[in-house]
């Protein structure tokens, strides 16, 4: 029997498609309050973002997800399911056999590992094109070597430096190099690893809770509230890493402010407190769960459609 399922890829760039119509606004609201300055809380950033942009401010860089966080969410569940299969025949013979939670903790870290390579470039145009309109967090903005200028005594926001995606793109490789698009990689996998381990192992674990009789595949709304509870808590414990993530990719050159990933966790600490590493952990809780209980959901029951035709 075929191990490597290409449904398993289909399945999730469908679930992924859904996900981030769904959870782009607040994903929006998220990076904002991580990376941006000037923010009292999540409620004073959804009305100054409306205030200043209008509804369209929070759809701000969909263009970019919708085509290639489809593609990353693909190679997630692609990547997941397979390796399950790919453990299960070569540990007990057999690929449909179910995983231990041992194979499940493996295959999920693997699969954090291994979609940093798609997901950060993603992650980064996203957030490029999201804090655009928006104060830097910079203090301090170097111009023509003449030393530095205090950004709030001369009133400086950043400017939108980029006319859509591929400009983005071309922009960030033309001034930073290739390496320019995996800035911030290394927090990636410091937060996806983890993160997909606790994303994966409480989804399986509320479906088997929710459906205790394993008659079958489990009921849709068992999928959509377990696939929920598991991205709120897989969000909520990766907000840590994701501000640090968020902050090192929204550097850019013109306005670079960490050196890496410690020097941004220093700097963070020292400037605004240890409660600077939870900021957004709301906004993740509030998002994660409609997300990834709708990409849980496009997810399995475009498997389960693929797999009776």
């Amino acid at each position: 029997m075929t191990v490597f399922h290409l449904d398993d890829f289909v399945a999730g760039w469908i679930g992924g498609a859904s996900s981030v119509i769904v959870g782009h606004p607040l994903d929006t609201v998220k990076t904002r309050l991580q990376a941006g300055n000037g923010y009292k809380n999540t409620l004073h950033c959804i009305v100054s973002i409306y205030k200043k942009e209008n509804v369209t401010g929070f759809f701000k860089g969909l263009s970019f997800p919708l085509a290639s966080i489809t593609l990353y969410n693909s190679v997630v569940f692609g990547i997941f399911s397979n390796t399950q299969r790919l453990i299960s025949r070569y540990r007990y013979g057999d690929s449909r056999h179910p995983c231990s939670m041992l194979d499940l903790t493996v295959a999920s870290m693997l699969t954090g590992l291994v979609s940093v390579g798609v997901g950060a470039p993603v992650d980064l145009v996203k957030i490029r094109l999201q804090m655009q309109a928006q104060p830097v967090l910079a203090e301090n903005f170097n111009i023509a070597g003449n030393g530095s200028v205090p950004l709030r005594s001369m009133g400086i926001q950043s400017q939108s430096m980029y006319r859509g995606p591929l400009h983005c793109i071309s922009s960030v490789l033309e001034n930073e190099g290739i390496q320019g698009l995996y800035r911030g990689a290394g927090a990636m996998i410091l937060r996806d690893i983890p993160g997909y381990t606790l994303y994966f192992i409480p989804y399986t674990l509320f479906c088997n809770w929710l459906n205790p009789d394993d008659t079958g595949t489990p009921h849709p709304c068992s999928i959509w509230l377990a696939g929920g509870l598991a991205g709120s808590i897989s969000w909520v414990t990766a907000t840590p890493t994701d501000v640090v993530k968020s902050r090192l990719q929204a550097d850019t050159m013109q306005q670079r402010k960490y050196k890496g990933i410690m020097d941004c966790i220093m700097q963070s600490y020292k400037t605004e407190g240890i409660h600077v590493f939870f900021r957004g952990a709301t906004v993740n809780a509030i998002r994660g769960f409609p997300m990834c209980a709708t990409m849980f959901l496009g997810y399995e029951l475009s498997l389960q459609f693929f797999r009776s035709v």
